[in-house]
């Protein structure tokens, strides 16, 4: 069962992602989360020691809750591949359905120096693990190559769906992100060489 924070807490943490997404982290004022929310002023600094600590109460719980659904979802799907899929689907999907954290996670975060510096992004280790389990089973049951070092397989693809997020953010969400998800799983498991032997193709130096 979820956890239910607090009422007040739940609405600044829902306020804040708002009001960062809209203004920019280091533009938005405490009294403007305030005021989102339908807070006192002082009552934001009931739940929370600053700004920063709001910010990074919004990654630590957001991303709980996420590698909870998605550890749900994939334990559903009956082998790797499906549930590299699904995964991918659903990392895709969670930040079309929530533009405004997308804005936040992909850009205001790494805009903060406390979490960049500071914080051990417990919850993104975990999410690289939960990768990574997939990648293990499917070197196991033979469907990805074994000869590849699992940290580097793990970052790739969340490199790839962190990098593809922040460009959809930057670019104004002109798309859908969603459909996406079908080509990042191709080129996975296929790479981007062509057909036949790449070493006939190869340019004489």
């Amino acid at each position: 069962m979820r956890r239910r924070l607090p009422d007040k807490r739940q609405a600044i943490l829902d306020a804040a992602v708002k009001v960062f997404a809209g203004k920019g982290f280091f533009r938005s004022r405490v009294s403007e989360i305030a005021r989102e929310a339908g807070v006192a002023d002082g009552t934001i600094y009931l739940y929370f020691k600053n700004k920063d600590d709001i910010l990074i109460s919004i990654f630590e719980l957001k991303m709980q809750e996420v590698i909870r659904n998605f550890r749900n979802a994939v334990a559903r799907e009956k082998d790797a591949v499906s549930r590299m899929e699904c995964l991918i689907r659903m990392h895709l999907e969670e930040f079309q359905a929530n533009p405004d954290l997308a804005a936040v996670f992909q850009v205001e975060l790494r805009r903060s120096s406390r979490f960049m510096r500071e914080y051990r992004k417990r919850e993104l280790r975990e999410y690289l693990d939960l990768i990574g389990e997939i990648i293990r089973q499917g070197q196991q049951e033979g469907f990805f190559r074994q000869d590849l070092p699992l940290g580097l397989v793990k970052r790739l693809i969340f490199g790839t769906l962190d990098e593809l997020v922040s460009t959809w953010v930057l670019a104004g969400r002109r798309y859908e992100l969603r459909t996406l998800a079908e080509p990042i799983m191709d080129l996975f498991l296929r790479g981007i060489g062509g057909e036949g032997d790449a070493a006939d193709r190869r340019p004489v130096l």
